[in-house]
């Protein structure tokens, strides 16, 4: 134990990203704003699923659990250390695993979980972890002196999708509603309106014209440019 947090720890200081243990990286945004990046075995590879934690004065918010669950303790942990907060709430961007699935984790651990309606609603219905707490799709937070966006652009990846709208920073985590510029396709479309999402896309920009860093949910990137690359992906024969 003793070695592990002594890594974390050095870890903490490298100028731009944190490797807390094998699975899970930590980078720095922008300002109070991180992404962490973990993995999870689909289709038989090994694939990240990138989620975002805010800073704030009382505490920590979590955007998306981690997709691998084990990585959850590591995650709090590495937070812990660096920022000598707690973890006060996570949010999740729409129903499937890689975004909601630890919720049953952070709630044993008593930290407060939250999600839309809609996203609550398919979680039950789908009988998969549930959000304590539920809000309507456009919705604004503001904790520990920092004021953040949560916005429903309409169906795209599902029917639930929200992005989350950092203003001060002028930062747009996406979700799975945003592909990588690497990313050749639309990724799982099983719950996908895939007609919609062009139009759900043009929403997002026309809210949020200005945003300087657009976080994808998987592969990485920050480059605004992936908002009219996923429009464009959409429109492919899947």
């Amino acid at each position: 134990m003793k070695r592990i947090y002594f890594l974390l720890l050095t870890a903490f200081l490298l100028p731009s990203c944190v490797f807390a243990q094998k699975g899970l990286t930590i980078q720095h945004l922008s300002g109070p704003l991180y992404t962490y990046v973990t993995w999870h075995e689909n289709d038989g590879e090994q694939y990240p699923a990138t989620g975002m934690y805010l800073i704030t004065s009382k505490g920590a918010v979590i955007i998306d659990t981690p997709w691998d669950t084990t990585q959850i303790g590591p995650l709090n942990d590495s937070i812990r250390l660096k920022h000598h907060l707690p973890v006060l709430m996570v949010i999740a961007t729409h129903h499937h695993g890689d975004r909601a699935g630890g919720f049953d984790v952070y709630k044993r651990m008593g930290i407060k979980t939250y999600s839309t309606q809609l996203t609550y609603a398919l979680c039950e219905e789908k009988k998969l972890p549930k959000a304590a707490y539920t809000f309507q799709g456009d919705t604004t937070f503001k904790i520990g002196g920092y004021a953040f966006q949560a916005f429903y652009p309409g169906e795209g990846h599902t029917k639930d999708n929200i992005v989350i709208w950092f203003g001060r920073d002028k930062v747009l985590y996406g979700g799975c509603f945003v592909k990588s510029l690497e990313a050749k396709d639309a990724g799982y479309v099983g719950d996908a309106n895939l007609a919609a999402w062009p139009a759900s896309i043009a929403r997002v920009k026309k809210a949020f014209p200005d945003a300087r860093y657009v976080i994808p949910g998987h592969l990485g990137g920050t480059d605004p440019a992936a908002l009219d690359h996923t429009s464009e992906l959409a429109k492919l024969p899947q």
